[in-house]
């Protein structure tokens, strides 16, 4: 036991030695097997290039909100369906019995930037928050959330992943 016991002290105060590098050698020169490469990410399809220049008539009301108009940016035909970007423009006026929607969005990721105007949104365990232009969020995956209120020239970027979601509504 006391052999043990001071293998393992002597263990501690011996100062670490530093791994060897393995480099790759020629076959028969005494070369060992080269460690198996970590796991690959699975391949995504090629991205397409795309652009997408403002014009008030590519907004439309086919979007999640009823009280928002959606200026899609090309970005989930380009990623086929990896990611989505959108120009969201909020209708006027504010109608709290509308917007005020408890609900979640099942995403991998959710960005949003402020890009006129403000909005208030409240988030599960931060509050009721402000945002202004310039103010940007990332929504964690299924936090539970709802617009209280914005103004009449709000304007945002939604990037989110993957491009088709699933939102509950948890609201009647």
């Amino acid at each position: 036991m006391a052999k043990t016991r001071r293998k393992a002290a002597a263990a501690r105060t011996r100062p670490a030695r530093a791994k060897a590098k393995t480099t790759a050698r020629r076959p028969g020169a005494g070369a060992k097997t080269p460690a198996k490469p970590k796991a690959v990410a699975k391949a995504r399809p090629k991205h397409r290039f795309t652009v997408s220049h403002h014009r008030d008539e590519d907004f439309k009301a086919d979007g999640l909100r009823s009280y928002a108009t959606y200026r899609n940016l090309g970005i989930d035909a380009a990623t086929d369906g990896m990611a989505v970007a959108q120009v969201i423009r909020f209708v006027p006026p504010c109608r709290p019995e509308e917007v005020s929607k408890l609900h979640y969005h099942d995403v991998d990721f959710q960005m949003v930037y402020v890009l006129k105007g403000w909005m208030i949104s409240e988030f599960e365990g931060q509050g009721a928050i402000t945002m202004k232009a310039g103010s940007c969020w990332i929504q964690p995956a299924r936090i539970k959330h709802k617009v209280v209120d914005y103004s009449d020239d709000c304007e945002v970027l939604e990037i989110v992943l993957p491009a088709a979601f699933e939102t509950v509504t948890l609201d009647p």
